[in-house]
């Protein structure tokens, strides 16, 4: 395999409303690999995509620091830890309590159980992703942490029976 050594090529969009990252070939092909797997060696990635270490490494530093690579983590098996309930909470806020907004969104962020949450259009202000080891448990979980949010109105329940896709890999 012949290696390049290619200068690391992060251009950012200044013409756009947010700056947007233009990565080349081979720094698309990295962040390919490491959403595989994230502990691959950097001579394993090198080798894989045809640079030599060294710029490789300097392009996945150059990933980080511009934020297009924001950690790495361990995907874990829900179920096998007990969290065998997944529900999908669509969460109605009331717009006239002053700061309620701020509020929820803040103790939201605070709460383990509560693994996504997306400010949405339509009927719901917020869909939630709430995991918990049970049915009662996510019922406890309801009563105690986002029914007594003063802003919440409405919470609208779907629990997951199965799940046909779950991955964290964004198209690239």
């Amino acid at each position: 395999m012949r290696f390049v050594s290619a200068p690391s090529t992060i251009r950012y969009t200044a013409t756009q409303t947010e700056a947007q990252l233009t990565l080349d070939t081979f720094s698309q092909k990295i962040l390919r690999l490491l959403q595989l797997d994230a502990r691959r060696s950097v001579q394993e990635i090198s080798d894989q995509v045809g640079l030599s270490s060294t710029p490789c490494w300097r392009r996945i530093k150059d990933m980080e620091q511009s934020g297009v690579i924001q950690r790495y983590t361990a995907l874990l098996d829900r179920e096998k830890l007990g969290l065998n309930v997944c529900a999908l909470a669509q969460v109605r806020l009331a717009r006239h309590i002053e700061g309620g907004v701020a509020q929820f969104e803040r103790e939201i962020a605070a709460l383990p159980e509560v693994t996504e949450c997306y400010s949405t259009t339509g009927e719901a202000d917020y869909v939630l992703k709430i995991v918990a080891t049970d049915i009662k448990a996510y019922d406890a979980f309801l009563q105690a942490r986002i029914f007594p949010i003063p802003a919440v109105t409405h919470v609208h329940t779907s629990v997951v029976l199965r799940e046909i896709k779950f991955d964290t890999q964004l198209p690239l």
